[in-house]
């Protein structure tokens, strides 16, 4: 469910707070197979499912740079500025991916709105995130986001 806050001030308020979890989703061959498409990456342990089988994981597994792209749409299910004029993904200050995401998995994220900064402008938010991976014992991957809202 997502928390909602309408402008700046708002949202600075909410420095240091949990934003809770997103949904489940489930990561497909398909999603897999898309995301390979657009990056030109098809090395054979994510598109290949029979060597996968064979391979050091037991099945295809997403790339690690998919599951951080699905940062993106799990934190919207969390946090909704609105009153703003634009939003930015400014960058990342960490990730690591302590843990492959197997075709078919579902995961989620965990995520804390650790420092709300001025800059001209607006405000640039740091979120400290983790996707989870459904039963697994590590993380898929956890990282600290950068985002930017101007007023």
């Amino acid at each position: 469910m997502s928390l909602t806050v309408n402008g700046l001030d708002e949202l600075k308020k909410l420095a240091g707070s949990d934003l809770g979890t997103s949904e489940w989703i489930e990561v497909s061959q398909q999603r897999i197979d898309t995301f390979a498409d657009a990056t030109g990456d098809h090395q054979w342990i994510h598109v290949d499912p029979e060597r996968a089988k064979d391979g050091p994981f037991g099945a295809p597994i997403a790339h690690g740079y998919l599951t951080l792209s699905l940062f993106i749409p799990l934190f919207t299910e969390l946090l909704d500025v609105q009153g703003v004029t634009t939003k930015v993904n400014y960058g990342l200050n960490k990730v690591r991916f302590p843990s492959p995401v197997k075709v078919g998995s579902r995961i989620r994220l965990t995520a804390r709105l650790a420092e709300v900064e001025e800059v001209p402008g607006g405000v640039q938010i740091t979120v400290d995130g983790a996707v989870e991976i459904e039963g697994g014992a590590k993380p898929a991957a956890v990282l600290q986001s950068l985002s930017r809202f101007y007023a």
